[in-house]
């Protein structure tokens, strides 16, 4: 929490003077209130407040995670309802059907550990920095995809649930049993692993698209930065006729 009070008030100047932003530019504060860390959003609840009340202009509460899903409108204004949402971040793994603004079903979740959370565990595990997605995915691109044959669990259920757990605990005891761990077998732990979680949710997408016919899938959240998954999801915007 100290570091996050540190940071964000430096972050948002930054952002002032590089955008030469006026007082008067601004029409509202908008901030996420969960859900997420208490700390985390308890800090930057009292800096949007703090900021509001200087500006002298409302305050707008919003859901962390439909900001995910409705963040590709910044950049992509054309995007139709409905359409469908895998929403993957260190804390949630949804498949969301949005039917229209403020009309939601949750269609699909993770029912024990979050995608990002599974890299994170995964990373500390093979003794990696946190937050561990992106070292994983690093370390995964030295490494060979089919050298460790991982679990992926759920894969081939009839719903659009996800389980991670079990995965996580086969890495577990595979680095358990390795008593001579180099850099080339933690890679290729690394890659089997990636390419396990990606498998799983591009099939639970697959079917999902199935059940809804929705054309649109949006991707949102921190593990979408995942280059090996969005190559998979491109292969399944060609061979589904998506978007």
């Amino acid at each position: 929490p100290r570091r996050h009070s540190e940071v964000l008030p430096e972050f948002f100047q930054t952002i002032v003077k590089e955008s030469s932003f006026e007082k008067n530019d601004f029409d509202a504060v908008a901030v996420s209130i969960g859900p997420g860390s208490f700390t985390g959003l308890r800090i930057g609840l009292g800096f949007a407040k703090g900021l509001a009340y200087a500006l002298n202009k409302p305050l707008i509460p919003v859901n962390h995670l439909e900001a995910h899903f409705l963040s590709p409108f910044l950049d992509l204004p054309e995007i139709q309802y409905p359409f469908t949402s895998l929403l993957v971040s260190g804390g949630h793994s949804l498949i969301v059907d949005v039917k229209d603004f403020e009309d939601y079903e949750i269609i699909g979740q993770s029912l024990d550990d979050a995608v990002g959370e599974a890299f994170d565990k995964v990373a500390k595990l093979l003794d990696l920095p946190y937050p561990g997605g992106p070292y994983i995915e690093r370390l995964a691109l030295e490494g060979k995809s089919d050298a460790f044959d991982f679990p992926r669990p759920m894969i081939n259920s009839d719903d659009l649930n996800m389980s991670l757990s079990g995965l996580k605990t086969s890495v577990l005891y595979t680095v358990q049993k390795i008593s001579n761990m180099t850099q080339e077998i933690k890679s290729d732990i690394a890659a089997s692993f990636q390419q396990a979680i990606s498998d799983v949710l591009v099939a639970k997408i697959k079917k999902s698209i199935e059940t809804t016919r929705r054309k649109e899938v949006i991707i949102a959240g921190g593990v979408a930065a995942n280059k090996l998954l969005r190559s998979e999801f491109k292969k399944l915007e060609k061979s589904h006729n998506i978007k």
